[in-house]
């Protein structure tokens, strides 16, 4: 990466472009590309997001969704009825982001039982480390 002594990035290139870093941190957690997967067939209650993530815990959802929010990927509204009706949708980033995800969540579905195979005869070897 070349920068100039004072660190600033040449003029048209990007700031930094370990910044990419800061993308993977979004989306790199284990729950957030599963609540975008959903949101891309449209807007989703909390509660429907939680039955459809398996394995979420509710203080979880609620976590990934603040941050998927304050980073831009979805919006969140809130209808003043009664009892109040709060739903998530994605923004047109968060759009762009499942078309660009959606090719290695459709490759970790085919390859999920490959994985599986792989884990268990790397567990099962003799010279496994233990950890």
């Amino acid at each position: 990466m070349s920068s100039t002594a004072g660190g600033d990035a040449r003029p048209g290139q990007p700031e930094d472009p370990c910044k990419a870093r800061e993308v993977l941190g979004i989306v790199g957690d284990k729950w957030s590309l599963l609540i975008v997967r959903n949101l891309s067939q449209g807007p989703r209650r909390f509660t429907e997001l939680k039955r459809a993530v398996d394995g979420i815990s509710q203080r979880m959802l609620t976590v990934t969704l603040r941050g998927l929010e304050r980073d831009g990927i979805l919006t969140r509204t809130v209808r003043n009825v009664m009892p109040p009706h709060v739903s998530y949708e994605l923004t047109p980033m968060g759009m762009t982001l499942r078309e660009a995800a959606a090719p290695l969540l459709e490759w970790s579905i085919a390859h999920l039982t490959h994985i599986d195979t792989a884990r268990a005869a790397y567990d099962a070897r003799p010279d496994t480390p233990s950890t």
